[in-house]
């Protein structure tokens, strides 16, 4: 395949998914292809602001900041979903692990994958990839 190929193939791709919304390769890569950014590169890796993170392709909402903590792993982690009937939990038996991953519920999404190591009180972590994910911020009230 030549790189005109590949770009249109890129192009196509990105169009095919939400309407929307228009993905980069990355997130096309994590969300649709169910890939996996390199540790401690996420933009939302260190994000600290107050809102609701979303799913980057159809808007769903998804976590909360409140919910957000530093597991050392180097992706963003919760210890709860925000609205458990936005996600979905598949048993992931790839590359020999046994894991459970985490989607959208909505649009199907690739977003993470779900760990019993986590904080109290769930002991649950959300381990999710930046790429698969937008931000709301919450408007502060005076």
């Amino acid at each position: 395949m030549n790189i005109m190929e590949r770009q249109t193939e890129k192009n196509i791709r990105k169009k095919i998914t939400n309407q929307n919304t228009c993905l980069t390769p990355e997130q096309y890569h994590i969300l649709k292809e169910k890939g996996t950014e390199a540790p401690f590169t996420g933009k939302f890796l260190h994000h600290k602001k107050t809102g609701t993170y979303i799913c980057a392709d159809c808007q769903t909402e998804l976590f909360s900041s409140n919910t957000k903590f530093d597991s050392g792993t180097g992706w963003p982690s919760f210890s709860d979903a925000q609205n458990k009937e936005h996600i979905e939990l598949k048993p992931d038996h790839k590359y020999g692990m046994n894991r459970i991953e985490v989607l959208c519920k909505k649009c199907g999404g690739h977003l993470g994958h779900l760990f019993n190591d986590g904080p109290t009180p769930t002991g649950l972590r959300y381990c999710i990839n930046s790429a698969s994910l937008d931000f709301k911020e919450k408007k502060k009230t005076s």
